[in-house]
């Protein structure tokens, strides 16, 4: 194997250790051979469930923007800390929404029309959520593969800089591509975006994963964005007010 490869497969194998919605970690970079790439996959699980079992020392607030066609539409508050099953547990910042009064046989239609269209959204919704979740966490044979076909790229970057870009084609989908942007001095995943579609190449779907770190703490999710073009659909949630309890 020579070196070139050598070092591709490194660079990817190390961006593993580092991904996760929830938490990014860094691991040295690997050697190829089978044997090794095996116990550093081991070595991964346990960092992320170190990185994880931090987090559960803190709380923080999560605000979620829902947009639609330019417009805000929707934003809630939550807090939120782990639970005792590693996952997050949410509790609503928002006073309970007032009840519409509006009555009459033109408002129940109003709200009939509004209901079927929420419906409509909430399953276009779902679907990017499920096929988001072919993307996070990565998929290392999912990875691999994309490695043996020659799809993956590693720019560094060009300002002579500590940030590493990588780029995999065709990860999930024909054409689709995931990038990762890396910062070797900080040993910290700086941001993940993926670039697909649902069943058709022109319903374009874009993810974008933010990373921070908490002053002295673990590294966290600070923003996710994801976005449907052809609805005009946007999701932001966003991470802040970090407090260890």
């Amino acid at each position: 194997m020579n070196r070139r490869i050598f070092t591709r497969s490194s660079t990817l194998f190390a961006f593993l250790g580092v991904l996760s919605l929830a938490c990014t970690l860094f691991v040295p970079v690997l050697r190829a051979q089978k044997e090794e790439l095996q116990q550093r996959v081991a070595d991964i699980k346990e960092s992320m469930a170190k990185n994880k079992q931090a987090l559960a020392q803190y709380t923080w607030v999560e605000t979620l923007t829902i947009y639609l066609k330019g417009e805000q539409k929707k934003q809630e508050h939550f807090q939120v800390r782990m639970g005792p099953d590693g996952k997050p547990q949410k509790t609503s910042l928002d006073p309970a929404p007032s009840q519409d009064q509006s009555g009459g046989r033109r408002g129940r239609l109003k709200e009939h029309v509004i209901e079927k269209k929420k419906e409509e959204y909430e399953d276009y919704a779902e679907r990017m959520k499920s096929l988001l979740q072919r993307y996070v966490p990565p998929d290392k044979d999912a990875l691999q593969s994309s490695l043996a076909a020659g799809n993956i790229s590693v720019t560094p970057d060009v300002g002579g800089g500590d940030l590493v870009k990588l780029l995999v084609k065709s990860y999930v989908k024909p054409n689709d591509a995931v990038t990762l942007i890396f910062d070797k001095g900080q040993k910290q995943l700086m941001q993940y975006a993926v670039d697909t579609y649902l069943d058709d190449p022109s319903d374009v779907i874009k993810l974008t994963v933010n990373f921070d770190r908490i002053p002295n703490g673990p590294s966290h999710v600070s923003e996710v964005i994801v976005e449907s073009v052809s609805k005009q659909l946007k999701v932001n949630t966003d991470n802040s007010q970090y407090n260890k309890l």
